[in-house]
C-alpha cells in the first residue's frame, strides 16, 4: 500500500498542476478603450483607418467611449460595418454613446446587433460595468429614470465585485472634489445634465457620485471614464479616491488608448495610456515574425 501511495501521490500532483497551468495563461484580462474614433471629413461612416488595423483579439474587451462614426446610427450599413470590427453583441464590447452616435436615433439598430439597450449593467469576472447614456435628457424621464435606476440599483447591491466601473461619452462630473471642470480637458462639459427628473439639481456630482462614494467605502475600486476627449488625456482621482479618466482620438500622432490589465488572482487593476501608432507598429511586428 505505502509503494502504491507514492505512485498515485505524484501522478495526482500532475493531474492538479495541468488545469492550474492551463490556467495561468488567463491570469491577467485586458480591455481596450478608445474614444472619439471617427475618420474626420467622410460620409459619417468609418472610424479612424489605424483603429481598423488594430488586432483586437488578444484583448478580453473593447470599451469604446462614443462618436464610433461621425453618423453611426444614420445608415443601417454603418452599425453593420461598425459590428463587423467590434462585433458588438460580444458582452465585453461596451459602447457609450456620443453625440455623433445618437443623434440619428435609430437605437433599435442597436439592440439588434447587441442584444442590449443605449445602457446596461455588465458583471464579467469581478467587474461590474456601467455603460451610461449620457445623451438622455429629461424630455425622455422615462429612459432617465430607467437609467438611474440602473446605477442604484447597482450602488445599493454591489458586493462580490472588486471594481464598478462607469463608461460615459460627455463631460458630466463638473464639481467632483478635487477635479478640474471637464470643459478645461474634454469636448463637453455638461453643467446642467441631470441624472434623474426628481429635480434640476439632480447633477452627477449630487445624485451619483454620493453613492459612489458609498461603494468605495466598502472596498470596491471605482472607475469613471469619459470618451469626449478629441486627442487629449485625463487622469486624476478625486478627494474621495474615486478614479477619473478619459482619452480621445484627433488623427493626430500623438492619439492615445487606454489598456487596462486585470489580475485575477488578486482582482487587481492597472491602467496605462498607450501611444495608437506606437501600438499598431507592435502588433504588425508582432504577426510579421510569426
Amino acid at each position: 500500500m505505502k509503494r502504491r501511495s507514492n505512485i498515485i501521490g505524484p501522478f495526482l500532483a500532475i493531474l492538479i498542476w495541468i488545469p492550474l497551468l492551463a490556467a495561468g495563461q488567463q491570469d491577467t484580462l485586458q480591455y481596450l478603450f478608445m474614444g472619439h474614433i471617427y475618420k474626420f471629413y467622410t460620409a459619417g461612416n468609418k472610424i479612424d483607418p489605424r483603429v481598423e488595423q488594430l488586432d483586437m483579439s488578444g484583448f478580453d474587451g473593447v470599451w469604446l467611449g462614443g462618436d464610433v462614426c461621425s453618423e453611426a446610427t444614420l445608415l443601417y450599413s454603418t452599425i453593420q460595418y461598425i459590428d463587423s470590427i467590434f462585433d458588438l453583441g460580444k458582452p465585453t464590447t461596451y459602447w457609450t454613446l456620443g453625440n455623433h452616435d445618437a443623434r440619428n436615433g435609430n437605437y433599435e439598430w442597436l439592440k439588434e446587433f447587441s442584444g442590449r439597450d443605449t445602457y446596461y449593467t455588465h458583471y464579467h469576472q469581478g467587474i461590474t460595468a456601467i455603460v451610461m447614456n449620457t445623451n438622455l435628457v429629461p424630455s425622455d424621464c422615462e429612459n432617465v429614470e430607467k437609467q438611474y435606476r440602473i446605477i442604484m440599483d447597482v450602488c445599493d447591491t454591489i458586493q462580490s465585485s472588486s471594481h464598478l466601473v462607469l463608461i460615459m461619452h460627455h463631460g458630466i462630473w463638473r464639481g467632483v472634489p478635487n477635479l478640474p471642470n471637464p470643459a478645461t480637458y474634454a469636448q463637453s462639459d455638461f453643467v446642467y445634465w441631470n441624472a434623474n427628473c426628481d429635480s434640476p439639481n439632480s447633477t452627477f456630482v449630487n445624485a451619483i457620485y454620493p453613492r459612489l462614494v458609498e461603494v468605495k467605502s466598502r472596498g470596491i475600486e471605482v472607475i469613471c471614464i469619459l470618451g469626449d476627449m478629441g486627442g487629449q488625456h485625463f487622469l486624476m482621482d478625486s478627494e474621495d479616491g474615486i478614479h477619473f479618466m478619459g482619452v480621445g482620438l484627433n488623427e493626430s500622432p500623438e492619439d492615445e488608448v487606454l489598456i487596462f490589465e486585470y489580475a485575477l488572482p488578486g482582482r487587481t487593476m492597472t491602467w496605462q495610456f498607450h501611444n495608437l501608432d506606437s501600438l499598431l507598429i507592435s502588433q504588425q511586428g508582432k504577426i510579421s515574425k510569426r
